[in-house]
């Protein structure tokens, strides 16, 4: 309901608010965005939170992370992130680019057609082999040629692993009971922190090894576009691949292992395990480095919690606890879908730990159902 959105949000979806003749707005809200959508342009405006990973809570952040996520977007997506345009103010009227004070920031992006992003294809079984293996190849290039300092890999090393997985593991904590049980929260926890004792040379020699660089830091399906075939053009290879992490480099600096084990739990998650191992199949073939097999299922747990953990944020719980069925007796549909999604995720995550079902197992199936 527009009502419940804040002034400048019901402002930004006139359509008169904007250059270029648009006719009509259509708002996409993330934990963290507003997103308006053109027609042409896509507009991203930052929410003033901090989730203690993320703060924008200034102006100043928003207008800096703006700016951030343009350039780093750049990498991988030079045909869709434009600028960052300026939401200003005169006389009560609020306008992209416009007249007045500015207000806001937003960055501004070429609108790409959703019935091409991957999460949206792979339910309809419209992506394939060479869809991902021409990804794998996309991807291994961008690897190769990111950022890969000494201060890189200190940041992205064994330690910032390890904070991860505990902050991860603490912002889990709220949601058990309601999108995953205590067994398998300390399923993950207990199957985590015995991995990273475990394998602490490992993480080191990647580390020492150039593995560890300035990654995207967030590969999952929702964020890659598969458009077109190759074109000639500019070498162009028809993939689209958006919203890299900008707003914490301890997200972003992270072994190579972590990009491409995100997206194949995804490809998990899909129920298409024959496509997830063909692009780690192929991933490997075109970057020369099998020891991402080594880190596979360890970051898949993780990457998979990190999922259903967003996904949980988006709930609104209650501030005094009831019983998880008397709550969802309260609630509307959008959020029985998000508890159900994020106990997917939390479901597939405990399916990587040794002992526990796979990704294509019965009980990963009826939770995804």
């Amino acid at each position: 309901m527009a009502a419940a959105y804040p002034a400048l949000v019901q402002a930004l979806l006139q359509p008169q608010a904007y250059p270029g003749g648009v006719t009509s707005v259509e708002l996409v809200e993330t934990h963290v965005s507003y997103i308006f959508l053109t027609g042409e342009h896509a507009y991203k405006v930052k929410k003033p939170v901090n989730y203690g990973f993320l703060d924008f809570t200034t102006l100043e952040k928003r207008r800096y992370f703006c700016g951030q996520e343009v350039a780093l977007n750049r990498r991988m997506a030079p045909e869709v992130y434009l600028g960052v345009s300026e939401v200003r103010e005169q006389a009560g009227n609020i306008g992209m680019d416009g007249l007045g004070r500015t207000v806001e920031y937003a960055v501004r992006m070429r609108q790409l057609p959703r019935h091409r992003a991957m999460n949206v294809l792979l339910p309809l079984g419209r992506v394939s082999k060479a869809h991902v293996r021409r990804l794998a190849a996309k991807i291994a290039r961008f690897h190769a040629n990111a950022a890969a300092t000494s201060e890189i890999a200190r940041l992205g090393g064994l330690e910032r692993v390890r904070q991860n997985v505990q902050e991860n593991l603490a912002q889990m904590q709220p949601y058990v009971g309601w999108c995953l049980s205590q067994q398998v929260f300390d399923t993950l926890s207990a199957y985590s922190n015995s991995f990273l004792m475990a394998k602490a040379g490992l993480f080191q020699s990647r580390a020492s090894q150039g593995r560890v660089r300035d990654c995207h830091g967030d590969l999952h399906t929702a964020q890659i576009f598969l458009l077109s075939e190759p074109q000639a053009e500019g070498g162009w290879d028809g993939i689209s691949i958006i919203d890299c992490i900008e707003f914490n480099e301890r997200f972003r600096y992270c072994d190579v292992a972590e990009d491409i084990a995100f997206l194949a739990m995804d490809l998990d998650y899909y129920q298409r395990p024959d496509l997830s191992q063909c692009f780690v199949q192929a991933y490997v073939a075109e970057s020369g480095d099998p020891g991402v097999l080594d880190l596979l299922d360890f970051f898949k747990v993780y990457r998979a919690c990190v999922r259903g953990k967003v996904t949980a944020f988006r709930l609104n719980l209650p501030a005094q606890p009831v019983a998880p069925g008397v709550w969802a007796d309260r609630v509307d549909n959008e959020q029985r879908q998000l508890m159900a999604a994020s106990r997917v995720y939390f479901q597939l995550a405990a399916s990587y730990v040794p002992g526990e079902s796979g990704p294509g197992s019965p009980a990963v199936q009826e939770g995804k159902a």
